[in-house]
């Protein structure tokens, strides 16, 4: 997952190649609780693992359930049959709706003395209608802020069965899904019924907790969309073993990838039409705007049709998460495309119409928006504007905006926190860089050159983590090599070189941080020793070897970008880098550094050695008739001899800060 400050989405040209989903958030946190208000066990496969579904996990714990994670199988152990805490409890909710609302109503039909908190936008998420359902019930709620939203103080309940429950339809189907799921509790001797006031938004969603439901046991009787009657002696029973569905809403972002970008189309693993998730309903709108849609039982497959897309209008009351999509996909179309009854965007996370308004402007667009409802309308090439996307907190505005890197006009995009997509789908944006493809050219390169312990190392790590760049420690490769050749019998001469080169050209060598990785084991330490240089002195000097580290060092550059740091990075292997950094530091300064590291590794070390060394080490690189260490022309140079390591990770973010926007 990125936790990046932001995201920059260099300019994508198209996509190719197959996206297994993680699980569905709506029937993740469903089956959780069901699964705690059963007796016995519960083993849940293929869980979403994300800020939601850890919130409703945590609180799990707290009401004394047993949670047992291995992976995406999570066993829970249920609350059925024993008594439920009589201490005081307070529960951190997030910002997850799909945790907060049913487990307030189950907690206020069990009673008890219960707290539920939030973020500060859980507090703006309105939960009046349910609380006053709860209340018609008999339950006892109180509001700790403002009327109408959390937090709460739940206490024990008098219930009153003999009529039946209101609850308002119109504004979120979660307030009936909660009451769905919370009143078995109070069924064991007559029937309960629910009756709904105006509208029913969001219809499928009800119609996955009435599925979940009958799964564990309760046969709801639906009349029509207005009652649901809760049969007398509902009892919940656990199914032994369930599996969750990939998400459907996730789903949403690929196959408007799959519509839009140019390719061999988008396979997506996971689900399929015949899902229980309403949200699948979108393959229908995308197949209405052009996208070439086939499926089977747990797949889909997605190429682009019709394009330029086409403008459409649509009611999404039936796929209110998944429609923010088509917002950006009416950016690529041949028309306006209007989207209807979706009051509850205004409700969600963010306001999503404003928010869409407001991010689909800054990259040029046209908007109009009203109460429920949103127009936008295409950018035609040369209309697009390179933007900034504020992601409000918001998930699905960061995964939907995404989707504008694959503009005609090229520009990138930038995401503001992109981690918040870890709320259902933490892996987003390396599933989105798995598939999606561009010109080299188009991927990004910061090189960071200079002499031996001049700090580019640390200083490329560093600045590599703060973009979200993969990293590249071109010296280190060298001693890699040497040392996987050692290890594979072969000795560092000439006679060899051809061994050694091929062995060089896949190198299964990677970076985190400063550390060294070869074939995932860490051989940091085993290379960065005296003896590990003079190795890697050995085989740089053999032409073949230099070649295909060279090839090696050029398959780095990949998306979203690359923090590359060496000796020639800038003047041979990324010539044309958008920025160049050349690192000086005096000789005096670096051999104090490096005293330093060899005395706190327990090495003797005398400082006017190390300085003649490296002045020597300095003389013999500038001198080399191959890649001799040089600036590049058009590198800026930093003179880091008395800058701390944070002040110089921010020069470099502000020159490409200048470089990009």
């Amino acid at each position: 997952m990125f936790s990046t400050a932001f995201l920059d989405l260099p300019a994508l040209q198209g996509a190719s190649g197959t996206v297994t989903l993680p699980g569905s958030k709506s029937i993740s946190n469903r089956v959780l609780l069901l699964s705690a208000l059963c007796q016995g066990t519960t083993m849940v496969h293929d869980l979403l693992d994300s800020d939601d579904t850890r919130v409703m996990l945590a609180a799990l714990r707290q009401l004394g359930c047993g949670v047992e994670v291995k992976g995406t199988t999570v066993t829970i152990t249920g609350l059925g049959g024993r008594a439920w805490p009589t201490e005081a409890i307070e529960f951190f909710m997030g910002n997850a709706g799909t945790a907060m609302r049913p487990l307030t109503a189950a907690l206020a039909v069990q009673g008890g003395d219960f707290t539920l908190k939030g973020v500060p936008r859980m507090h703006e998420r309105p939960i009046g209608d349910l609380v006053d359902a709860l209340r018609e019930l008999g339950c006892a709620i109180d509001y700790l802020g403002n009327e109408g939203f959390p937090p709460l103080r739940v206490h024990q309940p008098t219930l009153q069965l003999d009529k039946p429950i209101p609850v308002r339809g119109d504004v979120s189907s979660q307030f009936l899904t909660a009451l769905l799921m919370a009143l078995p509790l109070a069924a064991q001797d007559r029937a309960i019924t629910i009756e709904v006031v105006g509208e029913l938004i969001s219809k499928p969603y009800i119609e996955i907790t009435l599925n979940l439901l009958a799964r564990y046991g309760i046969a709801v009787e639906r009349q029509g969309w207005e009652r649901f009657v809760i049969p007398a002696g509902s009892c919940y029973q656990s199914p032994g073993t369930i599996h969750v569905e990939a998400d459907a809403s996730s789903a949403s972002y690929f196959i408007a990838l799959g519509a839009i970008a140019q390719g061999n189309g988008i396979r997506i693993q996971g689900v399929g039409a015949d899902s229980i998730q309403g949200d699948i309903r979108f393959m229908d709108a995308a197949a209405l705007m052009g996208a070439k849609i086939t499926s089977g039982p747990n797949w889909l497959e997605i190429q682009r049709g019709a394009w330029p897309l086409k403008g459409i209008t649509l009611d999404c009351n039936h796929i209110p998460d998944a429609a923010m999509t088509l917002a950006v996909m009416a950016l690529y179309a041949d028309g306006p495309t209007t989207l209807r009854n979706i009051a509850s965007w205004r409700v969600k996370e963010t306001d999503r119409i404003a928010a869409m308004a407001n991010e689909s402007r800054k990259l040029g667009a046209t908007v109009e928006e009203g109460p429920d409802w949103i127009t936008i309308h295409p950018l035609p090439a040369g209309q697009w504007q390179r933007a900034s996307i504020h992601t409000y907190d918001d998930h699905r505005v960061a995964m939907c905006f995404s989707l504008a890197a694959f503009n005609a006009d090229q520009v990138p995009v930038r995401i503001e926190d992109p981690k918040c997509v870890a709320k259902t789908f933490p892996d987003y944006f390396e599933a989105l860089f798995s598939v999606a493809h561009t010109e080299a050219t188009n991927i990004p390169v910061i090189c960071i050159d200079g002499p031996t312990a001049s700090g580019k190392g640390t200083l490329a790590s560093r600045v590599a983590a703060q973009l979200g760049y993969h990293y590249l420690d071109s010296g280190a490769l060298y001693r890699v090599t040497a040392y996987a050749a050692l290890q594979a019998g072969l000795t560092l001469e000439a006679a060899d070189e051809a061994a050694i080169a091929k062995l060089a050209r896949s190198l299964p060598v990677r970076f985190e941080g400063e550390q060294v990785l070869l074939n995932n084991v860490d051989v940091t330490d085993a290379i960065r020793s005296e003896q590990g240089g003079m190795n890697a002195s050995k085989v740089s000097v053999l032409p073949a070897v230099r070649e295909a580290l060279v090839q090696l060092q050029h398959s780095f550059r990949r998306l979203p970008g690359l923090l590359a740091d060496g000796r020639d990075m800038g003047t041979v292997i990324f010539p044309n880098a958008p920025l160049k950094v050349f690192l000086t530091a005096s000789a005096a300064q670096r051999a104090e550094r490096r005293h330093k590291q060899l005395i706190s590794k327990g090495f003797s070390a005398n400082i006017d050695s190390l300085r003649a060394d490296l002045e020597a080490r300095d003389a013999r690189d500038m001198s080399r008739s191959v890649a001799p260490l040089k600036p590049a022309q058009d590198a800026l140079q930093l003179d880091n001899s008395s800058l701390s390591i944070e002040a110089s990770v921010t020069q470099v973010l502000d020159w490409w800060q200048s470089k990009s926007c």
